[in-house]
């Protein structure tokens, strides 16, 4: 891995860069056949060894969590690290305002038993209720406009994080068996906004993520006891069967895997721009209409 300059986009090996309109990340490249030797190697590590060297190798590294069992267990490994550096991986949780009252409850106990962890919340932007993001987004915003909704409840509250953190490197809790897009997971991943992603657990089973969680005696959502495996938002989480798939409980019945932090962020600036060319036609169509009633007088 190399850090330089920000230089004509021509030199770029690997189109592996960071930077964009969104974020303000250090210059961090990858060529490819180094970050598919780092991956193959990382492959043989323990979840353990695979922080530390995140903790030796990436600048500004944060972890990325809703609580859900596979962060929890990334965050108990960070707290026990054997390891000369000292780790102040701090974490970002994204309070969409639509959370499980359980989910709420376990991030105060996670705050309890591990009063070092800083971890910073962030909300939609300029809202703090459900009845602020209501007032400003109308009702339902999930079911009447699910883009938007994705985007203001998660994408946006996400890259404003990474652009005020200065983060350059996040730690997520997905793994290969969550199934879905999740299914094809490498432990180290490079977005297209050039975010490096690291998956410690990428190669663990839910059954491997239970015991660790048991035997540490880590903090889990009480959810769980009632057959949630995946818990996010209350209006798109449902419990699942032995049978199904860990993430199966999310948008239950639809093809949709991800709520928008881990989709391609091009899809996003699609959707903004088709969203402002479709306002400036109504502004140019209230703009005529006014001219023409104008006319007529």
């Amino acid at each position: 891995m190399s850090y330089r300059q920000r230089s004509n986009s021509t030199d770029r090996e690997s189109g592996y860069a960071s930077g964009s309109s969104t974020a303000s990340l250090a210059e961090v490249y990858f060529t490819r056949p180094h970050l598919k030797h780092i991956n193959s190697q990382l492959a043989k590590l323990s979840p353990q060894d695979v922080l530390k060297w995140c903790i030796t190798s990436l600048p500004n590294l944060f972890q990325t969590s809703a609580f859900g069992l596979t962060g929890l267990a990334v965050m108990d490994m960070i707290s026990k690290l054997d390891f000369p550096l000292k780790s102040d991986i701090e974490m970002i949780f994204l309070d969409t305002l639509y959370h499980f009252p359980q989910t709420l409850d376990l991030v105060q106990r996670v705050k309890d038993k591990y009063p070092h962890l800083k971890i910073h919340t962030y909300k939609p932007e300029g809202c703090e209720t459900t009845e602020q993001f209501e007032a400003k987004h109308g009702e339902r915003l999930w079911e009447n406009n699910e883009e938007l909704y994705d985007y203001v409840a998660k994408v946006e509250p996400a890259q404003r994080a990474y652009r005020e953190l200065g983060v350059q490197a996040v730690l997520t809790g997905r793994r290969r068996t969550q199934g879905g897009a999740r299914g094809s997971l490498d432990i180290v991943e490079i977005d297209d906004a050039g975010l490096i992603k690291v998956n410690p657990l990428a190669n663990w089973s839910f059954k491997d993520v239970q015991a660790y969680i048991q035997e540490n005696e880590v903090p889990t959502n009480d959810l769980l006891d009632q057959g949630y495996r995946s818990v996010g938002d209350w209006h798109s989480t449902q419990p699942v069967t032995d049978s199904e798939d860990e993430r199966a409980g999310r948008w239950k019945g639809r093809q949709k895997t991800e709520c928008g932090i881990h989709n391609k962020r091009s899809r996003y600036a699609q959707y903004l721009q088709e969203q402002e060319e479709k306002r400036q036609q109504e502004l140019s169509e209230a703009i005529n209409a006014g001219l023409n009633i104008d006319s007529a007088a």
